[in-house]
């Protein structure tokens, strides 16, 4: 029977799941694992198996590509000084933790307990699933898993000497070093565990779609662009789709499980007639299910660079020249190692913007290259800069600021409206204030200072408070981690799916992915969509067994 990517098509599987992202992809292998239940899954992009997706610092060359990323734009932010913010997001199998940074945080453990607020989801829960789906190359402890299907790298060797500089850096700004942050505090400056293994991205594709592949149960569909949930008398009981030019339909005899991710999840369900009423009904949609928040509660992390010209070698050195790339991609082929077998991001942290806080408010990320890489995208992103440059940059962890997702449209091929509201709120103005500060705090250590030749973005003419927000509100945009937009809880009136994950309203209907957290978490959001795949999974199993 086979079981290749866009293959012939399984009979009325028990469970269509639609998007094989960092959540659909757990939950094939889990569906899958005892060999009892048919899944078909039914994915719009490709092929993850492209260049540029194993080499890890190839996600550069897939920031602007159309083959595998949906190139979404934003609406015009005023928070942003108007301008529209480009949001990548992966359209291959793997989803978007097939084009990502590759930065492996769960998020603190108090983000956890505000998600308990849902039976099942507080931080023991979510301990649990995280350790269980975890191989740490450090090894297991009573924080990390060990022997799951997901290997973590530790990120140890080969790092750039500016790490050290780093470190010492943070110390002397109050920044104390902490050496793991999934384990049993969050806050401090490290050094970032990678999804990465033996120097090619291990991808939710790579560790859990790809062994489950081989099962007879599990069909796999590319190509595969999902229009409409069928919905019957209240229940999904299928999908339509369009591949190579053709609308098809596809049945279930269990249950339809959404995994779009923030963007595509609320988009379909708004196409399939579930979600803010009048807007179904003025575009000639029918209503199946009248719910205001499908799309609405859009959550994203926004940050920035701060860069700087360097009296030292950095990655520009290596990068720059066509030889110094040739070199680079030789010592990945041959060695697995080098500066291409790793994120750009070795080190970073997670710090509290003022002491009274019980949690910190913004992450940080050390970058020993630079790129002042024009809004636009004129030059390629990893081709950096013409002197020895280095990047520190942040994002703020718990923003207010909220957005949301709307269909324009009642055609499926037409990107949904996507509304940001970047710093919206004087309390998300008022952090990064005091965050872009601690940046020049951080630089000014003697240990850094030393090093540093000159101050590039924004530079030494940005002092006051109000040039210091111009700056931010032009330079700032997304770190690529929406969610909440069909976020959980316990009633339709603030939310859209439950706690076992089912839309309100509709059966045989569950979302699964980033965009059901009830809130954002603390850090990069794959972890997190990989851990509720997880955990989704094992309800689905649970209460097919009832």
């Amino acid at each position: 029977m086979g079981n290749k990517p866009g293959g012939t098509q399984m009979e009325d599987p028990d469970y269509i799941i639609i998007g094989a992202g960092s959540a659909g992809c757990v939950l094939a292998d889990k569906l899958t694992a005892n060999g009892r239940h048919r899944v078909t899954v039914l994915e719009a992009g490709g092929s993850d198996r492209r260049f540029y997706v194993g080499l890890p610092l190839g996600y550069g060359k897939l920031f602007y590509d159309p083959a595998v990323n949906w190139l979404y734009k934003t609406e015009p932010d005023p928070g942003l000084d108007g301008q529209r913010d480009h949001w990548p997001r992966g359209k291959l199998l793997g989803g978007s933790s097939s084009i990502n940074a590759m930065v492996y945080i769960r998020g603190h453990r108090a983000d956890y307990d505000e998600w308990g607020v849902n039976p099942g989801w507080g931080w023991d829960d979510v301990l649990q699933a995280y350790r269980a789906m975890e191989d740490n190359e450090a090894g297991g402890d009573a924080w990390r898993g060990l022997g799951g299907p997901l290997f973590i790298s530790s990120n140890r060797k080969g790092l750039h000497p500016l790490v050290d500089t780093y470190r010492a850096a943070c110390g002397q700004a109050g920044l104390p070093w902490n050496p793991d942050f999934n384990g049993a505090e969050q806050e401090g400056a490290g050094i970032y565990q990678m999804t990465i293994r033996n120097a090619r991205r291990n991808s939710a594709a790579r560790a859990f779609l790809r062994p489950a592949m081989r099962r007879h149960n599990l069909r796999v569909i590319t190509q595969a662009m999902v229009t409409r949930i069928i919905i019957s008398d209240g229940r999904a009981v299928g999908v339509e789709y369009l591949q190579d030019g053709q609308r098809k339909e596809l049945r279930c005899k269990a249950e339809v499980i959404l995994s779009g991710g923030a963007i595509n999840s609320p988009q379909l369900l708004q196409l399939s007639g579930i979600g803010p009423g009048r807007l179904l009904q003025s575009l000639g949609l029918p209503v199946v299910q009248d719910n205001p928040n499908v799309g609405d509660h859009l959550s994203d992390h926004q940050g920035i660079n701060y860069t700087w010209a360097m009296r030292v070698p950095t990655y520009n050195d290596v990068l720059r020249p066509w030889w110094g790339k040739l070199r680079a991609g030789v010592e990945w082929a041959l060695f697995g190692q080098g500066p291409l077998a790793k994120s750009i991001n070795h080190a970073g942290g997670f710090f509290r913007t003022r002491p009274g806080l019980d949690r910190p408010n913004m992450q940080l990320y050390l970058q020993a290259f630079s790129t002042l890489l024009p809004k636009a995208g004129e030059r390629p992103v990893l081709t950096p800069d013409p002197w020895s440059g280095m990047s520190i940059g942040l994002s703020n962890c718990r923003p207010t600021s909220r957005g949301h997702i709307r269909i324009a449209t009642a055609d499926p091929l037409q990107h949904p409206v996507i509304t940001a509201n970047a710093f919206s709120t004087n309390h998300d103005v008022a952090e990064m204030l005091d965050a872009v500060k601690f940046l020049r705090k951080i630089a000014a250590q003697p240990a850094m200072a030393a090093l540093i030749k000159e101050e590039l973005r924004p530079g030494p003419a940005v002092q006051t408070d109000e040039a210091l927000i111009q700056d931010f509100r032009q330079r700032s945009g997304t770190v690529y981690h929406p969610s909440c937009t069909c976020r959980m809880g316990p009633d339709a009136a603030t939310s859209v799916v439950d706690a076992r994950l089912r839309v309100h309203g509709v059966a045989g209907l569950r979302v699964a992915d980033a965009s059901a957290f009830p809130v954002i978490i603390a850090g990069n959001t794959n972890a997190p969509a990989m851990m509720l795949g997880w955990k989704a999974a094992e309800i689905i199993l649970a209460d097919a067994t009832r």
